[in-house]
């Protein structure tokens, strides 16, 4: 399908020139996340799949194996299994940060529960990997349990290191890398992958999905801390509440004075925290620059996977990948 010059941003552009693919993707979700016995697995899955969201992560297998030309079928179940492995961390995900909202919506532990948020998830990374499997490709295989395993020790760091003032940034980017950059990067790798591409093309695809995700994390933390944005998907002070250290409080740490550091102690590491702290932790990560320390660091990532899609065959949807690693930083404002 021809670009649809209408419609102006990167992730709806891509969803309207890979409509008929998305739609195949969406069918093939329904049907596997059906289940006879249990039918608390569609209902919870439904919840989440249903909620809306950009898809960004599908469409980077549908798009990456498109931009190389591929005319099979095999893209389709790989967007599938990236959405299913996506949806599982994200059920997962609120029942390890006791969250009561997503996207604006009730999260499922909080209309079921934890066990079966859990248990379903397990579900859909069970139904991922039977997905991955019909393929008939090792390397994709290789490609997607390697992430699925990155994403896994990427939270369990978080975890880890959530409350630790001592953080850094390497370890915060380490973080980034695995909760977030890796499905991106393995997305978008795995529809070069099965369209046969270049070894030049696989590792540009691998790149820019790596670089996008660490952006499109960066900005995410930003917003966190009251950047104006987009207001999809993000709830002010969640990571401030959680006690998550992100790069705005990393930086503004490392700014601060004795008075200001035993403020992040308190609130941050004792997990003490009042009604209006989180107004002052905003006021002190702007008041430092941490946040405008972020964008910039966000859009120097954005530039890399630009840069990345270099190998790539000159094609509309590479431009509108382009466009879209710009289009994640421009969310703030």
């Amino acid at each position: 399908m021809g670009l649809d010059n209408t419609v102006t941003r990167p992730h709806e552009q891509l969803a309207r020139w890979l409509d008929a693919d998305m739609t195949a993707v969406n069918v093939l979700i329904r049907d596997r996340m059906a289940s006879e016995h249990a039918p608390r697995i569609p209902e919870v899955t439904a919840h989440l799949v249903e909620a809306g969201g950009k898809r960004l992560r599908p469409l980077l297998t549908l798009a990456a194996a498109r931009l190389c030309g591929y005319e099979g079928d095999h893209h389709i179940r790989l967007a599938a299994t990236v959405e299913f492995i996506h949806t599982a961390t994200l059920l997962h995900d609120d029942v390890v940060d006791e969250s009561a909202r997503r996207r604006g919506r009730p999260t499922a532990n909080l209309l079921w529960d934890n066990k079966s948020s859990v248990l379903v998830g397990d579900y859909l990374f069970a139904r991922s990997f039977q997905l991955m499997v019909e393929t008939g490709s090792l390397r994709v295989l290789d490609i997607l349990s390697d992430a699925s395993a990155t994403i896994a020790e990427g939270e369990v760091l978080q975890l880890t290191a959530a409350r630790d003032l001592a953080t850094t940034e390497e370890t915060y980017l380490r973080v980034v890398r695995g909760k977030t950059a890796a499905l991106f990067a393995a997305a978008a790798e795995v529809g070069g992958v099965i369209a046969g591409a270049t070894e030049d093309q696989i590792a540009g695809l691998r790149g820019y999905g790596d670089a996008l995700g660490i952006s499109f994390q960066m900005v995410d933390d930003y917003l966190d801390y009251g950047g104006a944005g987009d207001g999809i998907g993000k709830n002010l002070g969640d990571d401030f509440r959680e006690g998550k250290v992100t790069l705005p409080v990393i930086r503004a740490l490392a700014a601060g004075d004795a008075d200001e550091r035993a403020f992040w102690t308190r609130c941050i590491a004792r997990n003490r925290q009042e009604p209006e702290d989180l107004a002052r932790a905003m006021a002190l990560v702007r008041k430092h620059g941490a946040l405008e320390a972020t964008r910039d660091e966000a859009l120097a990532w954005a530039g890399q996977a630009r840069a990345a899609l270099a190998p790539l065959p000159d094609h509309p949807l590479r431009a509108i990948l382009s466009d879209l690693a710009d289009y994640v930083v421009a969310r703030v404002h």
